[in-house]
């Protein structure tokens, strides 16, 4: 039977990247909502498929989503052996991957680009803050 043992050193940058990864969702959750409420003062509609998006929704979507990029990179922090490659290349990946739905959905032309502002605003922000605490 093996015994797997955290070393101080790994539950602190575990523990330091899970810090600044809460940081960095709540600075992008902020941004995503300031960027919606930007766009909607500015005349952008916020309505997809006629329904109008609340602007914390913004803030709301992208914490979840971002915590599952937290949870991703404790999971490539612990069994990747270069971590943080791995994490950048899977969240770009991921990010324009969720573009796609913006592009798709059934709204406006300046309101699809709004919501992709907000996805690129979102991963400029949570990307680097995380992958500077994960392991080359």
């Amino acid at each position: 039977m093996t015994t797997t043992v955290l070393t101080p050193a790994t539950t602190t940058s575990t523990r330091s990247m899970l810090v600044a990864g809460l940081a960095a969702t709540a600075a992008a959750s902020i941004a995503t909502s300031a960027v919606a409420a930007a766009g909607s003062a500015a005349g952008i509609s916020l309505d997809v498929s006629g329904a109008p998006i609340p602007v914390p929704g913004f803030a709301s979507l992208t914490a979840v989503f971002s915590i599952v990029g937290l949870v991703l990179a404790a999971v490539l922090a612990r069994f990747a052996s270069h971590p943080r490659r791995a994490f950048v290349r899977t969240t770009v990946a991921l990010t324009v991957l969720s573009l796609v739905p913006d592009l798709l959905a059934d709204a406006d032309p300046s309101t699809k680009a709004l919501l992709m502002v907000t996805h690129l605003v979102a991963a400029a922000i949570v990307i680097p803050a995380v992958a500077r605490r994960l392991r080359a």
